[in-house]
């Protein structure tokens, strides 16, 4: 799973390039060699399943669903909870092989509901590609226009009917759940958080956080090292 930076996988004489916001699955018997972006920080997580009887066709199965997905609410929390539980137990543990054995279940479910919903214009799949890209910078709605080649006009209406949303209230949004990710997952201070994903003030910050998820980032850290860890 990516969510910052960028990646690229080799394997034998194939490259697979994964943009952040995406999940890649890798399959057994075979080498990978990753290369992260040199110019930022690269935030990743993975998921290890060691499945000794699986057999040939459902190797076959996944090997035919797409090699990248993007990175769907259920998996974060499914990685999320497998994290806070291995504070506490080994690796080996029955409950972690269950949820192991769950997100490999999770990736062939998302991967049909990816296929079968509705289209969207490819000029909103551009901008959110392009805003996963770029959340961490400076730019403006003429901006993202521009870099997915229609008018600030078209992608305001594209957004609305297809994200229920417009283009910046997106980018915020996502750059809070960015952020939300990088407190509870990182130990960047507050004020790093804050940069990193594209706020231009702490307070600016603090509001919005506070706005979208009805807790402080203190909280949210708290939440995360404290007591989400002791409710499990």
């Amino acid at each position: 799973m990516l969510y910052s930076g960028e990646m690229d996988v080799t394997i034998g004489d194939r490259k697979i390039h994964v943009e952040p916001g995406n999940v890649i699955m890798l399959m057994p018997g075979q080498e990978e060699y990753f290369t992260f972006s040199k110019k930022e920080d690269t935030w990743h997580r993975w998921i290890s399943v060691h499945v000794p009887d699986l057999k040939r066709e459902i190797i076959e199965q996944l090997s035919s669903l797409p090699e990248c997905l993007p990175l769907s609410e259920n998996m974060n929390r499914l990685l999320d909870l497998m994290l806070r539980i291995q504070q506490h137990t080994s690796a080996t543990a029955p409950l972690l092989i269950s949820l192991g054995l769950a997100a490999l279940q999770l990736y062939p479910t998302e991967s049909k509901q990816l296929m079968q919903k509705e289209e969207k214009h490819p000029a909103v799949y551009a901008a959110i590609a392009w805003i996963s890209g770029n959340f961490a910078n400076e730019f403006t709605l003429k901006d993202l226009a521009e870099a997915v080649g229609v008018s600030t006009e078209h992608l305001v209406r594209l957004f609305r009917q297809h994200e229920h949303t417009t283009p910046i209230q997106y980018v915020w949004r996502y750059r809070v759940r960015q952020a939300v990710g990088f407190l509870t997952n990182t130990g960047l201070s507050i004020t790093e958080v804050a940069q990193s994903c594209g706020f231009k003030t702490s307070h600016h910050f603090a509001r919005l956080v506070k706005q979208t998820t009805g807790h402080t980032a203190s909280e949210l850290r708290q939440l995360s090292w404290g007591g989400l860890r002791d409710k499990l």
